[in-house]
This record gives C-alpha cells, structure tokens and sequence, in this order.
C-alpha cells in the first residue's frame, strides 16, 4: 500500500475478488483467514459491499458475488468492442468473412462486436447479441476447447452447420486476458474453411489479447 491507496478499498476488492474465484461461497472465517484481518473487519466489508448489491450471503452465512456485478459487467462489453474493432475490421477484410468477437455469458456464447467485408458479393449475417450454447458453434467451442488445454495457445476450433446450414466458421479463444473470457472467430458461406484462415484468426485472437491487457 502507498500513501495514495485506500486500505478499505483494497481489502473490499480483495474480498471481491476471492468471491469471484469461489464457487460455493466463503465464510467470514474463511475471509477473514485469506485476507489477514480480524472478523470485525470483515463483517464490515460485506455489510458495504451488501448495501451496494455486490454481495449476498445466504441463510448459511456464506458470502457470495452479488447480483450488482452484472450490471456493473455490462458496461465493460462497450470498452471490450471498442478495443477489439481494429483487428476484427483487418481479420473481416482479410479473409473476406464475418468476423465477431465472443464472450461467455453464463452457458452461453454472446456475440459482443461483429464486422462485416466491404468487398464481397454476399457474406453471412451475423449480429451482435446474437447468442447460442457453448457447445455449438465455433465461437463457443473454441472457448471450451480452451478451459480444457494445458497450452498457453489451444489452437483454433473449426465448425461447419452447427449454427446456421452451409455456414462454416473458425474461432480462437482469447488467451491471458483477466477476467474476460471469450474468443475471436469468422464465419462464411462454404462447405469447409480455407486451410489458411485458422492461423489468419489465432493471429487476430492475439491482437485483440493483446489490446486488452
């Protein structure tokens, strides 16, 4: 901590955080065990972060992740689309097909910025908003496939029909960004995606990674 810092801050954003990182919730021992300060202390941390809706406890005590995140989370799609266009604009002009960056909401896959060609006779349709299962689609898979890998780079997932028939699309989950997940992929009319295009899209993955950090 420095002169400029507020310890209260920092112990509620500390408290936020190992909640986020929790799945079944934390006890005020238990926080209060991590954070390195008495129970009183603790205590007065969630009642703060109660009043503002950024965390609940439920009838067993347990501290967990309030509803008020979300609404918090959703003004950070607006400042992840920004920064990711540049690269979904060349990767959409490059390979002359739709081009969208994903997140992960909740089970599914939501489409957050999406960037059409300005050069081709006709391209796929697709939405920002648009959403469908994680477990469909190459947007989806590829950010499962990524859950799952050892490697700091999971590769690109490829995908034909699963979400629109005579659709093909590739897809590269975003790697090392915090507290975002999601992925960068393309999705055009053809049977089978050009052998070029996977790497073209872990290539704009990366850039947009990058813009993020």
């Amino acid at each position: 901590m420095t002169a400029e810092t507020s310890q209260t801050l920092d112990r509620g954003l500390r408290v936020l955080k190992l909640l986020a990182d929790t799945d079944h919730g934390l006890t005020v021992t238990e926080l209060s065990n991590k954070l390195g300060v008495n129970r009183t202390v603790v205590y007065r941390l969630l009642a703060t972060l109660e009043q503002h809706a950024l965390v609940r406890r439920d009838l067993g005590g347990r501290a967990r992740v309030g509803l008020g995140v979300l609404r918090l989370g959703r003004q950070v799609h607006p400042l992840v689309r920004e920064a990711a266009m540049p690269a979904l604009r060349s990767l959409a002009e490059d390979i002359g097909a739709t081009a969208h960056l994903t997140l992960v909401d909740g089970a599914e896959a939501l489409a957050v910025a999406v960037v059409e060609p300005t050069w081709t006779d006709y391209h796929v349709a697709y939405r920002a908003g648009f959403r469908h299962p994680l477990d469909r689609g190459a947007a989806g898979k590829a950010i499962l496939a990524a859950r799952q890998s050892k490697s700091k780079e999971p590769g690109y997932t490829l995908t034909h029909g699963e979400l629109e028939a005579g659709a093909s699309g590739a897809a590269a989950a975003l790697v090392g960004v915090t507290g975002i997940e999601g992925s960068v992929g393309v999705v055009m009319l053809a049977d089978s995606v050009p052998e070029r295009v996977g790497p073209r899209v872990m290539d704009a993955a990366r850039e947009v990674a990058d813009a993020l950090r």
